[in-house]
């Protein structure tokens, strides 16, 4: 069974008054938090030492607010869980505060921000949460009007976890239909733990997307279907279920003192099929 969060509950009723408060004095989940917050400003490009108008999405308790406060930022904060923001009201965060739900779109003026970021909160319009929810408009709803109150020089950065390839696509899909530029950083990628997904949206143009961390080529909006051939061709390691393969794994297992079938020339033999 799945424990993602976003599969138990709907966002404001996951993060209830206890979850809230657990989150925010987590110091592990903290220290995550601000991290991911202070990769996702990097990504934004800001002009350098000077103070802009930004967008928390999904800003929770105000754990990445603090971050914007800290780097002289004035930000207004929008989450869909009460508990969550009366969390941020008692840590007497700076940023102005909004009960609302992304889905169903930015009540902003247009133009209003200088960028916008967003951590952990995006994968939750995947879902469906009621009968009435459409994830695909409801993603759609969000970009456009997320694209409307950002100025035309603007970024917005999400730090999410899409649980597979078609999300991925789901997201990048619905964010170019509204007019946006750009696409996936995934810094570490080849580290399990340190792995993070970020959506760099552009609004005025494409351009280059930001160099991943952890990563020595180029980094490039990211080829799903190219994945399984880039495994495929991992230096040093023989294809997975290859005679060499087999023949290691036999190897492992007999160093372990594990009972193991010999070689033959049938070792790793493709079998025809036909009895």
């Amino acid at each position: 069974m799945s424990r993602r969060p976003e599969h138990l509950a709907p966002p404001e009723v996951f993060y209830n008054e206890e979850e809230a408060r657990k989150y925010t004095q987590n110091s592990r989940m903290m220290d995550i938090q601000v991290q991911m917050c202070e990769r996702a400003i990097e990504l934004l490009l800001l002009p350098e030492d000077e103070p802009c108008f930004l967008l928390d999405i999904g800003c929770g308790s105000g754990l990445s607010g603090s971050v914007l406060e800290e780097q002289n930022h004035v930000w207004i904060g929008v989450d869909i869980s009460s508990a969550m923001l009366n969390v941020a009201i008692e840590r007497e965060v700076e940023g102005d505060l909004i009960l609302g739900d992304m889905g169903q779109g930015m009540p902003f003026r247009a133009g209003s921000f200088d960028g916008a970021v967003s951590i952990s909160a995006l994968q939750w319009l995947c879902n469906a949460d009621k009968s009435s929810h459409n994830p695909v408009k409801r993603l759609y709803k969000f970009f456009s009007t997320l694209f409307e109150c950002l100025s035309r020089t603007a970024r917005a950065v999400f730090q999410f976890y899409p649980e597979n390839s078609d999300q991925i696509e789901l997201v990048t899909t619905q964010a170019t239909k509204a007019g946006f530029y750009g696409g996936v950083v995934v810094d570490y990628p080849n580290s399990t733990k340190a792995k993070k997904f970020f959506l760099v949206l552009m609004t005025g143009g494409s351009m280059p997307l930001p160099k991943a961390l952890g990563e020595e080529s180029d980094n490039s909006m990211i080829s799903y279907t190219s994945k399984r051939e880039r495994m495929k061709k991992a230096r040093g390691k023989p294809l997975k279920k290859s005679r060499d393969w087999i023949i290691e794994k036999k190897e492992r297992r007999r160093r372990q003192d594990k009972e193991t079938a010999k070689d033959s020339k049938y070792t790793g033999r493709k079998r025809s099929g036909r009895f």
